[in-house]
């Protein structure tokens, strides 16, 4: 059933005119679609996004997701629709305590250190600062009663101090073989030293701490959560049982976000856990994925060292956000051209109504910035000021 445009709300208490009460025109809601689903809340769109682990400075595969999951937020608010945005920090995890007793730093003092960098640097892209930001070391006690929901549903058990999600059915559902899972799980450190488990898909909810890693009380002994519980209950608290979109890039599609949801479904009973799963597509170079691991960075600080905010922004959004693609210059020098052509555009062309409309269309099915680009270049004036609006392209914030 189609929505209509607009409806008359008669009668509307508390709107009183010369005349008594009239009718008012109200924009209908405008639904998005990301990733084929639908996504039209009742109430404020809750929008998760899988944030930093804040062991070094933000490159570009992190800039990638964290605009797109803001221009998620930006377009729901041009529709009219209330947003509720959570980026999580991951501020509890070994290769953080690593990064940081390398440096000869405590890992909570190291992470608020690159923490701030990395806001400096969501600033100058424009990102806006989440509604709600949770740290997984003030949500330790919320990760123990995830264990308990897990363990009480039958979906964990404890072994020698470990609390372990039983995750074969996680790795069926995702519809990988198992050598291709298994090098998936391994990536991320699911296959490191796990006394007791009973299937090499069981990842630890909760697990003992040596004395040189960070640990906290709990009732199976002092220890500290695994990575996707911590995920799965920041997500629970914050915005509850469910999530309307759930957005970080492609390469946590499995085991992060697999596990993660499974874990919320188990411990809530509420399915699915996110309505809309937005994986950004992966920045590359020279084909390869852009990770720290690997060392082939381009950081965030560098390019805004030649290319203004606004520019670098455009450049990242100008493209499917599912598609993978290699960061490489021209792709930043395209989108300075692209935003001077956006730009002179916005003090040109007619204001016509349903060009503005068009775009907010396009931007509205599968967040369409080229299509919706094009045709604000072409028609100019309130449709160009528009996309300028909801991309968040102006100037000014290239000096935030």
């Amino acid at each position: 059933m189609s929505i209509p445009t607009s409806f008359s709300v008669p009668n509307l208490p508390g709107v009183v005119g010369a005349a008594g009460r009239y009718p008012v025109e109200t924009p209908a809601p405008v639904p998005l679609t990301l990733a084929g689903r639908t996504v039209l809340p009742a109430g404020p769109l809750r929008v998760y996004s899988c944030g930093i682990t804040p062991y070094d400075v933000t490159h570009v595969g992190h800039a990638s997701t964290f605009v797109w999951a803001d221009l998620i937020g930006s377009l729901a608010h041009a529709t009219g629709t209330e947003v509720v945005m959570c980026r999580n920090v991951t501020d509890v995890d070994d290769v953080l305590t690593a990064a940081a007793r390398g440096r000869g730093r405590h890992y909570d003092e190291f992470a608020l250190t690159q923490e701030f960098l990395f806001d400096r640097d969501m600033r100058a892209l424009a990102v806006a600062p989440p509604a709600m930001s949770p740290h997984a070391r003030s949500h330790i006690r919320n990760v123990v009663r995830l264990a308990a929901a897990l363990l009480e549903a039958g979906a964990a058990y404890e072994r020698e101090g470990h609390v372990y999600f039983r995750g074969d059915a996680v790795r069926h559902a995702s519809g990988l073989d198992e050598g291709p899972a298994l090098a998936a799980s391994r990536e991320f450190g699911d296959q490191g030293d796990a006394p007791g488990r009973e299937s090499p898909f069981d990842v630890p909810v909760w697990r003992p701490s040596p004395e040189d890693h960070p640990a906290w009380p709990s009732p199976w002994g002092w220890g500290r959560p695994g990575w996707h519980a911590e995920c799965a209950a920041m997500a629970i608290t914050g915005l509850g049982s469910a999530v309307d979109v759930l957005v970080g890039g492609s390469d946590l599609t499995f085991p992060h976000h697999a596990y993660q949801a499974a874990m919320a479904e188990a411990a809530t009973g509420v399915a699915p856990f996110a309505h809309a799963v937005v994986h950004v597509g992966e920045v590359r170079m020279a084909g390869e994925k852009m990770a720290k691991s690997t060392g082939n960075l381009v950081l965030v600080r560098d390019l805004l060292e030649r290319y203004s905010g606004p520019a670098v922004r455009l450049a990242l959004l100008n493209r499917p956000w599912d598609q993978p693609w290699d960061c490489e210059d021209e792709e930043f020098h395209r989108g300075a051209a692209d935003l001077e052509r956006l730009h002179s555009a916005a003090g040109a062309g007619a204001d016509a109504g349903s060009a503005r409309a068009e775009v907010l269309r396009l931007l509205a099915h599968e967040l369409d910035v080229p299509a919706a680009l094009e045709l604000a270049v072409a028609e100019g004036g309130a449709a160009a000021r528009f996309l300028v609006d909801v991309l968040k392209l102006r100037e000014a914030t290239a000096s935030a």
